[in-house]
C-alpha cells in the first residue's frame, strides 16, 4: 500500500530544513570581482574566497553563519524577496474572477468549441486532427514567447485561460499547463533571441550578441518536437479515457467551473458596456497621440512600428461590431487587447510584472464595469479571486525560503566553487558535459536565468579558453542547464505559482513530467557535442 504523499507545504519546508543542514557542513564563501593582468591586459575576473579569507575591501558587514532557527524567520523573508510575483498572482487571480464572473469566457469557449465541432461535423476534419492542430499551434505561439523575449512570469496569467479550454475540450489540467508553461518553457532552454538569458550570457562571455543564431534554432525547433510529441501522446491517451489522468479527481474544481458552458446564456449589450467602450476608446487614442510609433525589441534588434494607433483604430471598429453582438465578445475583445498590450509593453516599453498586473486589474475592473456590476460586487468579486488563488501566493514565498538560507548561510558561491572545479582535466565533450551538469545543479539553488548568468558566465568564459572550448559552446550549454530544470524545481517561483494556480499538486507534476525532463536533459547533452567537434557558425 503506497504512503500518502505529503502536501507540497511540507515538501517545500522539507528542503529548508535539508538546505539550513547543508549550510552547516559547507564553508561559506563569496566571488569578488578583481583586476589580474593577463598576457599584459589588465581584465577584470570573479575570484573566489573562503569568508575567512576575503580580501578587507570585501568584508561582509553581516558575516554568514550555519542556519537554525532561521529556517522559521526565511519564510518571511521568503514572502518579503517574492512580494512582487505574490502580489502579481493575486491581482489577476481576483481580475479574472471578475471576468469569469461575466461568462464571457465561458461564451468564447463555446463558440470555439462549436467551430471546430462544425469542422469535424462537416467532414473536414477529424476531432482529434483538429485537437492536435490547436494544441500544436498554442504551444508553438507561447514557446516563441519564450524563445524571443523569454517569457516566463506571464505565463501565471494566461494559465487561467488555458485551463478551462482544455478542460472543455475533454482532456485536463495538465494539458491546459502544457500548451503555456511547458511550451513557454521548452521555448526558453532553447532560446533563439531571448535577451534575458542569451543576451546577457553572450555579452558577458564578450561575443557578439546573438551569434550562433542557426545552431540555436535547429536546437529549439529538436526540443520543441519532443516536447510537442510529449504532450500528444499523452494527449491521446486520455481522449481515449478521461479517467486515465493522474489529475481526473483534482480537476473536479475546473469540471465544476466548466460547467457553466452549458448553462442557459442570455446575451445583452447593457448602455455602461458603451461607456466602457468610449472611456476606453478615449485613453488608447491620447497614448497613440503620445507614443505614435513604438520601438519594439526583437532580440538586439529594434524595429519601429505604428503600433499603437493601428491597435486604437481597430478597437473603434472591433469595439462596435463585439457590443452589437452582445457585452459577452465585447469583454473577450478587452482580454485579446489585455494580450496584444502586454506584448507590446514587454518588448517595447520594457514592461515586468507590476506593469502587466496593473494591465490585468483594469481589464478586470472594466469588464465588471461593461457588464454592468456595482462598484461593491466587483470588489466582492474580486476578493473572491483573491480567496481562491491564495495558496498559489503562499507556496511562491515558501518556495523563496530555500534560497534565503542558502544565501543567508554564504554556501551558494561555495556550492558553485565547488562544481567548477570539477571540470579540471576532461577532454572536450566530457569537459562541455561538466559545464552543463554544473549549469543544470545550480539552476536548482538560482533559478533565475539572467541572475545565474551574471554569477557564472564570468567564472565558466575565462575557463573555456583555458581548456580550449568556445565561449559559445559554454553559453550554450549555460543555456540548456538553465532551461531544463526550470519545469521541475521547486526553487522556481514561477513553477510553483502556475501549480498553485492550476490547482496541481508538485509530486503529481514531477510523477507527470519526469520523463520528459530526463529526455531533454540528455538531448541538451547531445546537442552540445556538435559545438565541440563540429565548425558551427558563429561557434
Amino acid at each position: 500500500m503506497l504512503k500518502k504523499v505529503p502536501h507540497t507545504y511540507v515538501i517545500v519546508f522539507g528542503i529548508i530544513l535539508f538546505a539550513s543542514l547543508l549550510t552547516w557542513f559547507i564553508p561559506p564563501g563569496k566571488y569578488v570581482q578583481q583586476k589580474v593582468v593577463r598576457d599584459g591586459t589588465e581584465k577584470t575576473e570573479m575570484v573566489f574566497f573562503y569568508e575567512h579569507n576575503l580580501p578587507d575591501e570585501f568584508q561582509p558587514e553581516k558575516p554568514s553563519q550555519p542556519q537554525t532557527w532561521q529556517v522559521f524567520s526565511a519564510l518571511f523573508n521568503g514572502f518579503v524577496k517574492q512580494s512582487g510575483i505574490i502580489i502579481f498572482i493575486l491581482m489577476i487571480g481576483g481580475a479574472f474572477w471578475i471576468m469569469n464572473k461575466t461568462k464571457a469566457i465561458d461564451v468564447g469557449i463555446f463558440a470555439f468549441l462549436r467551430f471546430t465541432r462544425m469542422l469535424e461535423s462537416r467532414n473536414i476534419m477529424h476531432r482529434n486532427v483538429v485537437d492536435n492542430i490547436i494544441i500544436v499551434l498554442i504551444m508553438v505561439m507561447f514557446s516563441l514567447f519564450g524563445a524571443i523575449f523569454g517569457m516566463s512570469e506571464e505565463t501565471i496569467a494566461f494559465v487561467i485561460i488555458l485551463i478551462p479550454l482544455a478542460i472543455s475540450m475533454g482532456y485536463d489540467s495538465l494539458t491546459g499547463v502544457s500548451m503555456v508553461y511547458l511550451a513557454a518553457h521548452l521555448g526558453f532552454a532553447g532560446a533563439i533571441l531571448n535577451p534575458f538569458t542569451i543576451g546577457i550570457a553572450q555579452g558577458i562571455a564578450e561575443i557578439p550578441l546573438f551569434s550562433g543564431l542557426g545552431y540555436r534554432i535547429f536546437c529549439w525547433v529538436v526540443i520543441n518536437l519532443v516536447g510537442i510529441y510529449f504532450v500528444l501522446r499523452y494527449v491521446g491517451k486520455i481522449r481515449k479515457n478521461p479517467a486515465k489522468s493522474i489529475m481526473y479527481e483534482d480537476d473536479l474544481y475546473w469540471r465544476n467551473r466548466d460547467g457553466a458552458h452549458n448553462a442557459q446564456i442570455t446575451y445583452f449589450t447593457p448602455r455602461m458596456a458603451w461607456v466602457v467602450f468610449a472611456m476606453i476608446l478615449a485613453v488608447l487614442a491620447a497614448f497613440s497621440v503620445l507614443y505614435p510609433v513604438t520601438e519594439l525589441r526583437i532580440g538586439n534588434s529594434l524595429v519601429s512600428i505604428v503600433i499603437i494607433p493601428v491597435l486604437t483604430v481597430l478597437f473603434a471598429i472591433l469595439g462596435v461590431v463585439s457590443l452589437r453582438k452582445s457585452v459577452h465578445f465585447f469583454i473577450l475583445l478587452l482580454l485579446a487587447y489585455t494580450i496584444l498590450f502586454l506584448m507590446v509593453g514587454v518588448m517595447g516599453y520594457g514592461w515586468y510584472i507590476m506593469e502587466i498586473a496593473t494591465l490585468f486589474f483594469v481589464m478586470g475592473i472594466a469588464s465588471g464595469m461593461a457588464y454592468n456590476f456595482t462598484a461593491d460586487t466587483i470588489a466582492k468579486q474580486f476578493l473572491e479571486g483573491v480567496k481562491d488563488i491564495l495558496t498559489a501566493a503562499i507556496i511562491v514565498g515558501l518556495a523563496r525560503g530555500i534560497i534565503v538560507i542558502l544565501e543567508d548561510g554564504g554556501i551558494v558561491d561555495s556550492l558553485l566553487y565547488g562544481m567548477s572545479k570539477a571540470m579540471v582535466n576532461f577532454g572536450d565533450i566530457a569537459s562541455i558535459g561538466v559545464m552543463y551538469v554544473i549549469q543544470t545543479l545550480i539552476n536548482i539553488v538560482i533559478p533565475s536565468g539572467s541572475a545565474k548568468a551574471a554569477i557564472t558566465m564570468p567564472i565558466m568564459a575565462p575557463f573555456s579558453d583555458l581548456i580550449g572550448i568556445s565561449r559559445q559552446a559554454t553559453v550554450m550549454a549555460f543555456q540548456f542547464g538553465d532551461g531544463f530544470t526550470n519545469m521541475i524545481t521547486p526553487t522556481s517561483g514561477v513553477l510553483i505559482a502556475v501549480l498553485g494556480v492550476a490547482k496541481i499538486p508538485y509530486d503529481k507534476w514531477v510523477r507527470w513530467i519526469w520523463p520528459l525532463i530526463v529526455t531533454v536533459v540528455i538531448l541538451g547533452f547531445l546537442l552540445l557535442i556538435p559545438t565541440v567537434t563540429m565548425k558551427l557558425s558563429g561557434f
